[in-house]
Order: structure tokens, then C-alpha cells, then sequence
């Protein structure tokens, strides 16, 4: 009988940790310009791991404040960490796992008026400047030959939270904009000149879509699933190529031939005939060390699958897979994660 107990007792023990390891759950918060693809992720290695994921889909602001305070394991975000704000993270340091790339889409809602409508950069920084009000406006005119264009008031969207999306529209604004520079900048959060707020890129979108004459910058998943017109922006060649994986591949080939050991770059306004000038990286965001040695295993072992698994879903939701040399890169660096 006591030997009998003792089999019982080591294989309720046993099954008691099969329970936990099943039950493992990693909390992480930040870019919702990348949740689409993070949701799909978060979905499939759940069925093959058991492992948990509790993401909030606040914006890449909120994402890095989260990961700074210690509510979180991780952070998502399209805006790397300032220089200030690594500061303020334990021993300085944050680690930048490029997650995928993508298109910041300039989507619009006007009657008549489907996808293809060409804006070029000192036309888009005067739409958001609050300057140009009006959709037949002489400058929309001139750069669409051919198109009827309503008499109907410009309204504008933008984020209302702190958003990596955002920090990818005004880097490229400010890269092609002296007056938008020297006025509005760039960063996850700024003073807009004119327009209305939407906090995350659902809302954003939703709020394009519900008003007539509505402008607004949206991550191209959200764009393409919820079907909306897109406008296409003239790049540094002069050409006006289709927000897509290809175009957004076609960007990021410069900063990949001279990439920093931190990952930490931006590829607005890129060099290419064929390059889309509005995209950028997604970042997770982890700790160099983490202390609890489960969630670090389960953490590293969840990147490592994000650069090879992962990979494959991405162009299925509008995201360009990162380079297989990228990858090798990448996955040198979450090699030094620590638990």
C-alpha cells in the first residue's frame, strides 16, 4: 500500500508540473501595427507549445512604458527606444528583436475616388499641416490628371496614443518636410496641427471609414482587410509604387547592407525606384536577462521560433518576411539572452 501511495503521490506531482508548464503565460503589450501578424503567432504557438500569451494592443508608447515599469515580459513596438529611455531601463540596456517589416498606408475615404490617388510629399505634409482643406484643392489636381475630385472638406486622422505608426509617418514627414520638421517633428507622440484622434490602428482606420472626406495613416493589414482606398506616395525617384511587401523589401535594403549591432534603424524616405518611402521594423522588446528562468526559456524559445515559423506567415497578412541573412543575424543576438 505505501509503495502504492508513493506512485500515486510522484504522479500527481508529475502531472501537478505538466499542469504548469501547459499553463505558462508570457505578458506583453505595444504596437498594434503589428498585432494582426502577433495574434496569428500568438495563436499557433500556443497549439504546438501550450504557452500563453496576454497581449494588450495599446500602442508602441504604452508597450515600452510597460516594459519599463515591469508589468510586462515583453514589448512591441515600430519606434525604437530614445536614448532617454534606455537610460531609464535596468543596466541601460533593452534588446531589439526585429520582428517583420511593413507598410504605414495613407488611407482615405472619398466618394468617387478609389485606390491610386497620388500624393507627393509636400502635398501630404500641407494635407496634415491643416494647409490644404479641400479635396479638389489645385495641389490634389495637379498631381491626378484625369481625376474627378469632389468638393469636399479634408478631415484628418491620427493617432491619439503613443504610436510607433505615428513615429514611422513623422520621421518620414520630417525627412521630406522642412516646415514639418521645424514645426511638428517626429516621435510616437506629437502636436498635431489639425485633425482628430483614434487610439490604436483599428480605431484610426474605423474613423476613416465612418467619415466622408477622411484621411488618415494606417498599417497596411488593417488597410487592405478592412478594403479602403490607399493613396500612393511619391518616393525619392520620383516613382509612386504600391504599398507592398515587395516595395517595403525594396526599402529596407539599404539599412540592411549597413544594419547596427543594436537592430535600432530607421528606412523612411529610402533610396529605390521601387521603394514604398512610409515603413518600417516592428520591434519585441526584451530584457538581456530575465529573471525568471521558465518565462526566459519560454521567451527565447518563442523569438527563435518568430524568425523561422513565424516568417512564413507574415506576407499572408500584408508583412515582409526579414532576410534569411537578417535572421542569422538576429538570432545571434537572442542567443545572449540570459534566464
Amino acid at each position: 500500500m505505501t509503495n502504492i501511495l508513493k506512485k500515486a503521490g510522484a504522479l500527481a506531482l508529475m502531472l501537478g508540473l505538466a499542469s504548469q508548464s501547459w499553463a505558462l503565460s508570457l505578458n506583453g503589450a505595444g504596437s498594434t501595427f503589428i498585432y494582426p501578424l502577433a495574434s496569428k503567432w500568438f495563436y499557433s504557438y500556443n497549439q504546438s507549445t501550450g504557452i500563453e500569451f496576454n497581449y494588450q494592443s495599446i500602442g508602441s508608447g504604452a508597450g515600452i512604458q510597460q516594459l519599463l515599469s515591469g508589468t510586462v515580459d515583453f514589448g512591441a513596438t515600430d519606434a525604437f527606444m530614445s536614448a532617454e529611455q534606455m537610460q531609464a531601463a535596468p543596466d541601460h540596456m533593452v534588446i531589439h528583436i526585429p520582428a517583420t517589416m511593413g507598410a504605414v498606408a495613407v488611407a482615405y475615404n472619398v466618394p468617387g475616388v478609389d485606390s491610386g490617388l497620388k500624393l507627393n510629399a509636400e502635398t501630404l505634409a500641407g494635407i496634415f499641416l491643416g494647409e490644404i482643406t479641400n479635396w479638389n484643392s489645385g495641389q490634389i489636381a495637379a498631381l491626378n490628371p484625369g481625376k474627378t475630385l469632389p468638393d469636399l472638406a479634408i478631415t484628418i486622422v491620427h493617432r491619439a496614443d503613443g504610436s510607433g505608426t505615428t513615429a514611422i509617418f513623422t520621421d518620414y514627414l520630417t525627412k521630406v518636410s522642412t516646415k514639418w520638421a521645424g514645426t511638428v517633428g517626429k516621435g510616437t507622440a506629437v502636436k498635431w496641427p489639425a485633425g482628430v484622434g483614434g487610439k490604436g490602428n483599428e480605431a484610426v482606420a474605423g474613423v476613416v471609414r465612418q467619415i466622408s472626406g477622411a484621411i488618415g495613416y494606417v498599417e497596411l493589414a488593417y488597410v487592405l482587410q478592412n478594403k479602403m482606398s490607399y493613396a500612393l506616395i511619391q518616393n525619392r525617384a520620383g516613382n509612386y509604387p504600391e504599398p507592398s511587401i515587395e516595395s517595403v523589401t525594396k526599402a529596407a535594403e539599404g539599412a540592411l547592407k549597413k544594419m547596427p549591432d543594436d537592430f535600432r534603424v530607421s528606412f523612411t524616405n529610402a533610396a529605390g525606384q521601387d521603394s514604398y518611402p512610409i515603413c518600417g521594423f516592428t520591434w519585441i522588446l526584451v530584457y538581456p536577462h530575465i529573471n525568471d528562468s521558465a518565462k526566459g526559456k519560454a521567451m527565447v524559445d518563442f523569438l527563435n521560433w518568430a524568425m523561422d515559423e513565424g516568417q512564413k506567415s507574415a506576407s499572408s497578412l500584408n508583412y515582409a518576411p526579414l532576410p534569411d541573412s537578417l535572421v542569422a543575424k538576429i538570432k545571434e543576438k537572442i542567443a545572449t539572452i540570459k534566464y
